[in-house]
């Protein structure tokens, strides 16, 4: 079998070691709008205004571990209802279980690049936003191992 065939249009690991990611947990919905190119936050999250070029995605389901990370090209600020990346099914899938707010930003990102390893959960998940470097996650095989390079 020709693995090569599916590989040729995954994007390389080849973002700057020193670059600093945000890592956040997404659910399977969440994580198919990633693929698609977006991530919401709602706009009180200190995730929005923090600095960083990278984020990375911790898999509730089906695997448990962070799998993929994605560099940000633009973050966009959108009111429900008003113009932007998402629409009413978006709002409703990924803002309104977490969220009473109608005020987001959206992380706009480029393709997913997957993770060489998974970095494997052996504690009791990911809450919040861990900010760390590209290469504490190309380095990390267990969520403690991240934490410990991590900040919050």
């Amino acid at each position: 079998m020709d693995l090569d065939r599916f590989t040729d249009d995954t994007p390389a690991d080849d973002a700057p070691g020193e670059a600093r990611v945000c890592v956040v947990a997404a659910q399977t919905e969440t994580f198919e709008r990633c693929r698609q190119g977006f991530y919401p936050s709602p706009e009180s999250y200190d995730r929005t205004t923090e600095p960083f070029d990278y984020m990375a995605f911790y898999r509730t389901a089906p695997v448990s571990a962070v799998t993929h990370y994605a560099p940000v090209t633009a973050r966009t600020e959108q009111t429900r209802g008003g113009p932007g990346p998402m629409d009413a099914d978006d709002w409703a899938a990924l803002i309104d279980p977490f969220s009473e707010t109608d005020d987001v930003v959206v992380f706009e990102l480029a393709d997913l690049v997957p993770l060489g390893s998974p970095v494997e959960n052996d504690q009791h998940g990911l809450r919040g936003a861990w900010y760390c470097t590209i290469e504490n996650l190309r380095t990390a095989d267990t969520l403690s191992t991240l934490a410990a390079t991590a900040t919050t």
